[in-house]
């Protein structure tokens, strides 16, 4: 259970989960890449593989030229639903006063000293 939540918990997982959840079906790897933002190439595909492993997201590769792939949820992904999205409308509701709070801390946390070897 701890690697589950620890999977969970990765920097892009709930990214990759959301819009994956959003998507009107499967969706190929460039463009979920777009609709992401900063991810690189290869922390999207090491966030995918690990998802792909413990069975909540399926890869179809197509025999074409150029490579066609594309992921979508697998059933027990789609359980998954509910709190991800919920989670999802609850940054989007709060996103201004994030936001406000994130700016107050930003520079207390540059004012600090750096720690010395």
């Amino acid at each position: 259970m701890t690697k589950l939540i620890g999977l969970l918990a990765s920097k892009w997982a709930m990214p990759v989960l959301y819009h994956l959840l959003r998507a009107p079906g499967p969706l190929r790897f460039g463009v979920l890449r777009k609709a992401i933002g900063r991810v690189t190439q290869r922390e999207l595909s090491l966030t995918l593989k690990r998802f792909e492993e413990i069975g909540v997201v399926s890869r179809k590769a197509y025999a074409e030229v150029p490579l066609r792939v594309e992921y979508s949820l697998t059933p027990l992904g789609l359980s998954l639903e509910t709190p991800i999205l919920a989670l999802g409308r609850w940054a989007e509701e709060h996103a201004g006063e994030l936001a406000v709070r994130r700016r107050e801390i930003e520079p207390e946390e540059t004012a600090k000293p750096a720690a010395s070897s």
